[in-house]
């Protein structure tokens, strides 16, 4: 009986509550709200970009990020350099010391060959020439070659780094090299022509 009255008065509040209207948005609410969760999904589109850009993130051995050289595999003083194609750079040994230089020349963005011949990078597309150190020697090119930060460790321990001017690192023949590290998301700009 108890269940009965309490049916009973569950439809006789329902009876008495008052009936609630809700009228559908008008046309311009619709479009103002579609409007807002426009302009927030913008921002965060935005707000993804700006993040994923100023952090990026480069893997070991790509370019962009740290290059592990084999020191055996370091070029004969004052001869050819050595290519790292993936690594976007040349390995130069000179009679100042050791370079990593950007392989791309400094005028309008093409791949500079080292010719054996005339001892000397030439850029194909319009002639600006290199020394094996990357120091301009001509053409349109406004600078010599740009380097990379790089970063050798003797058998000892201590480390030598490349400086701001991008100066080679001179070797110390007494001491055995055990790791070569190049950044290539450092680059030095060569110095004026």
């Amino acid at each position: 009986m108890a269940t009965a009255n309490a049916a009973q008065a569950k439809t006789a509040a329902a009876k008495a509550a008052p009936e609630v209207q809700v009228s559908a948005p008008s046309r311009r609410e619709f479009l103002y709200y579609i409007w807002g969760a426009s302009m927030v999904m913008l921002l965060g589109q935005v707000t993804a970009g700006i993040i994923w850009f100023a952090f990026p993130r480069f893997k070991e051995g790509e370019f962009g990020g740290v290059f592990q050289f084999n020191p055996e595999d370091l070029p004969e003083q004052n001869v050819g350099p050595f290519t790292v194609a993936s690594g976007r750079f040349h390995i130069s040994n000179v009679d100042k010391g050791l370079l990593a230089l950007y392989m791309v020349c400094t005028h309008l963005g093409c791949i500079p060959k080292w010719i054996d011949t005339n001892h000397r990078f030439e850029c194909p597309c319009h002639g600006s020439k290199f020394e094996l150190d990357g120091k301009y020697i001509e053409g349109p090119a406004p600078r010599s070659l740009d380097r990379f930060v790089m970063t050798v460790t003797y058998s000892d321990g201590t480390q030598v780094t490349t400086n701001d001017a991008g100066d080679p690192i001179a070797l110390d023949p007494d001491k055995s090299i055990v790791d070569i590290q190049i950044d290539t998301g450092t680059r030095i700009l060569g110095p004026s022509a």
